[in-house]
């Protein structure tokens, strides 16, 4: 061996990194609280929690993810600044279900090679939805994985720190019979079950820049649609005077892997069953096109899927017409989609599929019914 090796001769540009750190610092400087201690480039981000010392019993709330195969999409479009809002939706809307606001977030890019502009776009998109989301991103790390990741390969994931008064917890303990089940329309795929997405169109032959005249854009367009990032719109409508003084939200579930029924089913207690009507709602077109071009069979979608619903909340009836003006002013299309039950022989479909309980939650039923409008 005649000349030395180095780390940058290994595959790892620390100055890379470095530049890439300096692209980020003003995306980064937007997403941020009062609360929050320091600046960029610490070990750790610093949050000042003396505030929670004015709650009666702050319960921390925590959540990670990442975006899966959806980074695929962004990789082979060449675009890599809306995949941030993909990251943030599936942890800090994760966090709000059990009615915590989220406070403080960190991201993790694992890459082949670390190309500085693209990894400022990665964490541009990440910032400008934590902005969104009211949570501040106090730090994260970008890992240089040569070898391991080709060149243009990237990885991202997250967590995020919330907190909730122990009152005003929501979860199945507070979801009674005659509760209206709402549903709020996602923004398209959202970042869940992206590896049935990639199979149909590969199958099909289909490319990311063929034109859908359903979608109005292109596939690849379509596919990279960004998450809906509920937070800040979720954290007004359990403080939203109306809806309180009508009887508050009682749960709220986050329609990522596994569906709507299934991720509904965890929020619900056991012996009480919702049914959801599919007729009062219209999947995107994006739905029934993968549908259809894979022939997907509609159990599996439903399972796989959000099918245009990406959140649901569950509430007294005298709160849900407050509830929807309150969401719909917000930019949220909402409406009522089914109703809780005991779950009796009488209320359950025997012509439907049932769903009870998942990810080892052992609570109430759901089913969908009739036919999509």
């Amino acid at each position: 061996m005649s000349e030395p090796i180095t780390y940058a001769s290994a595959g790892v540009d620390v100055e890379a990194g470095d530049k890439a750190v300096e692209l980020m610092k003003a995306s980064v400087a937007r997403a941020t609280r009062p609360e929050v201690v320091g600046g960029l480039g610490g070990f750790a981000g610093m949050f000042d929690a003396s505030t929670l010392a004015r709650m009666t019993r702050p319960i921390l709330a925590t959540s990670t993810d990442g975006v899966g195969t959806k980074v695929a999409i962004a990789q082979a479009l060449d675009r890599h600044d809306t995949i941030g809002f993909d990251l943030v939706g599936m942890v800090v809307d994760d966090i709000v279900v059990c009615g915590a606001e989220p406070l403080f977030m960190t991201d993790y890019i694992a890459c082949g090679k670390v190309v500085p502009e693209r990894i400022a776009a990665i964490v541009s998109g990440i910032a400008a939805a934590c902005a969104q989301a009211r949570v501040a991103l106090v730090g994260g790390e970008t890992a240089e994985h040569p070898g391991l990741l080709g060149v243009d390969d990237y990885d991202v994931a997250g967590a995020a720190t919330g907190v909730v008064e122990y009152a005003e917890v929501l979860g199945p303990d507070r979801v009674t019979a005659g509760d209206v089940v709402l549903g709020l329309a996602s923004s398209g795929l959202h970042s869940n079950g992206f590896s049935l997405v990639r199979r149909v169109v590969a199958a099909a032959g289909w490319g990311l820049e063929r034109a859908v005249p359903e979608f109005g854009r292109t596939l690849g367009e379509e596919l990279l649609t960004p998450t809906r990032v509920y937070a800040a719109d979720l954290l007004a409508l359990l403080r939203d005077p109306a809806v309180v003084a009508a009887g508050g939200v009682h749960a709220l579930s986050h329609i990522t892997g596994g569906g709507l029924a299934a991720n509904l089913a965890r929020v619900l207690p056991a012996g009480l069953h919702a049914r959801l009507d599919r007729s009062t709602w219209t999947p995107a077109p994006v739905f029934t096109t993968i549908g259809h071009l894979g022939k997907v069979p509609q159990p599996d979608l439903e399972r796989t899927l959000n099918m245009g619903v990406g959140f649901v909340a569950i509430l007294p009836e005298p709160a849900a017409d407050a509830a929807v003006t309150a969401l719909e002013a917000r930019g949220i299309r909402t409406w009522g989609m089914g109703h809780v039950t005991d779950a009796t022989d009488a209320a359950i479909d025997p012509y439907a599929d049932l769903v009870r309980g998942a990810k080892g939650v052992q609570g109430g039923s759901v089913q969908l019914v009739g036919d999509y409008a």
